[in-house]
């Protein structure tokens, strides 16, 4: 490819989100982290939503399209934040948990917790998020992160499996419901990623060769990974792709 068309590509990349306002959460760190780091560099106006004030801070310094928002998604006021939102076009719903626990050792914490964060936390705020974007009435774009584990199964991980199940649903529901005022919902399943969040399972040689090799490609992701497909499913270049999973799992799924 010539020069030139290199620098229109560029060009075209650099505004793929222009002028349009994104929300994304559990930006702190990891996926979230690169996820608005890569809706900025897209063109986006960025509102980082995390609880540590450091981490936000930090994100901010990096790009002066991001806007730092420290709450707890969890939070039964959080959703009503949301709807105040002078404009919103864009929600990655981004922030969830797992914890590791064989089948027969799951305690009703680890359950409640999961179920409250990665389910009911996420439901309210794409719930609030859509009302916003019906009552502006321009349209928009939410893209739930699930997991290739929304896809199948896997040992101990009984009650994350179920929760991103439960993502994969939801998006195929809203996309439906929403379609008709032009808000489209998609979900990105990634495979296993090095983030902060998965960094002690790394530290066993096991676990890495165990992640390894359910990857075809050879490789364990990385969180620009995602957020390259979180920027494409956000962006109008995915304007007739709603009710979606893109699993960005290295064939992962395949098998």
């Amino acid at each position: 490819m010539s020069d030139l068309n290199l620098s229109s590509v560029a060009r075209s990349r650099g505004e793929q989100l222009a002028g349009l306002i994104a929300l994304v959460t559990g930006a702190g760190r990891g996926i979230g982290r690169a996820c608005a780091l890569a809706c900025a560099a897209a063109g986006a106006e960025v509102i980082a939503v995390a609880r540590t004030e450091a981490d936000l801070a930090a994100l901010a310094a990096a790009h002066p399209r991001i806007r730092p928002m420290i709450a707890d998604v969890a939070a039964d006021e959080f959703p009503a934040r949301i709807r105040a939102l002078p404009h919103l076009d864009i929600l990655i719903n981004n922030a969830g948990t797992n914890r590791l626990q064989p089948l027969p050792e799951v305690d009703v914490a680890t359950l409640d917790h999961l179920l409250h964060l990665n389910v009911r936390s996420a439901f309210l705020v794409s719930q609030a998020a859509a009302l916003r974007m019906l009552e502006l009435g321009r349209g928009g774009s939410i893209v739930h992160i699930s997991s290739q584990m929304g896809h199948v199964g896997g040992p101990k991980r009984a009650v994350y499996c179920m929760t991103k199940h439960a993502i994969e649903g939801l998006t195929k529901a809203m996309a439906v419901e929403l379609a008709s005022a032009g808000i489209r919902v998609n979900a990105v399943a990634p495979t296993i990623v090095e983030t902060p969040m998965t960094a002690p399972f790394f530290e066993d040689p096991a676990y890495r060769q165990f992640a390894l090799s359910t990857i075809p490609m050879g490789r364990v992701a990385q969180p620009e990974d995602v957020a390259e497909a979180v920027v494409y499913l956000a962006s109008p270049a995915a304007g007739l792709v709603t009710g979606t999973s893109l699993r960005v799992d290295g064939g992962a799924t395949a098998q």
